[in-house]
């Protein structure tokens, strides 16, 4: 059984997707400050294993608007929460505007895995804890031996990235959630889609769709 760290039940159905059997778990885990979204669910993934006992999953996921670096990435639920969605997008398109460029962006997730196991050498990351497995290129994240010490304490989290591209638009749309009324795919607003349309495409879907052929054979 695997442990889907989240409180929305959203998360669930969309993973069950993809996966025969997730259960959801309310665990509030240590959210660490960090200008990439991988540390920060290996964090999570760590001490929810060390809390439930059994596999789990955790994810993080962000806007990454290419104007401003990527920002407000990582930092995209306390941008929304003191900013707000609406003024991320006039300022995104304000951005864009003075340089002349289209306001594109992307969302991404990253989604953790941790089972208290070490992995096989894959394409995709394994943190190891002092971040040395998750800053590797994925050339040599490819060619990664398993008998790489680990630091005392931690395990391995095995790392996997979803992402869709897309722009930012004024808002429009009635569903979905955060940042999906100003962010635009293929001429449709994520708030525009139906729930069916939105997972087909979504940033964390194609995590999981990744996350999914790898564990089939875990």
């Amino acid at each position: 059984m695997l442990h889907y760290v989240t409180t929305n039940e959203g998360k669930v159905r969309e993973a069950e997707e993809y996966l025969d059997e997730v259960r959801a778990v309310d665990f509030d885990y240590t959210e660490v400050q960090a200008d990439d979204l991988g540390p920060i669910a290996a964090r999570g993934a760590r001490e929810a294993y060390a809390h439930v006992g059994d596999p789990v999953l955790v994810d993080d996921a962000g806007l990454f608007v290419d104007g401003f670096d990527g920002f407000p990435g990582p930092y995209s639920a306390y941008v929304e929460e003191t900013l707000g969605v609406e003024r991320v997008g006039d300022l995104a398109r304000d951005r864009a505007e003075e340089t002349g460029e289209t306001p594109r962006a992307q969302f991404k997730c990253t989604i953790a895995y941790c089972d208290g196991e070490d992995f096989a050498a894959t394409p995709d990351a394994v943190d190891y804890g002092d971040r040395r497995g998750h800053d590797l290129s994925a050339d040599d994240r490819a060619t990664a031996s398993t008998t790489d010490s680990v630091v005392a304490g931690d395990v391995p989290v095995k790392l996997f990235e979803g992402r869709v591209r897309g722009r930012i638009v004024e808002p429009r749309g009635e569903g979905g959630f955060g940042y999906d009324p100003i962010f635009e795919h293929d001429g449709t607003t994520l708030a525009e889609m139906s729930a069916a349309e939105k997972n087909a495409i979504s940033h964390r879907g194609r995590a999981l769709a990744t996350f999914a052929e790898f564990y089939a054979e875990r």
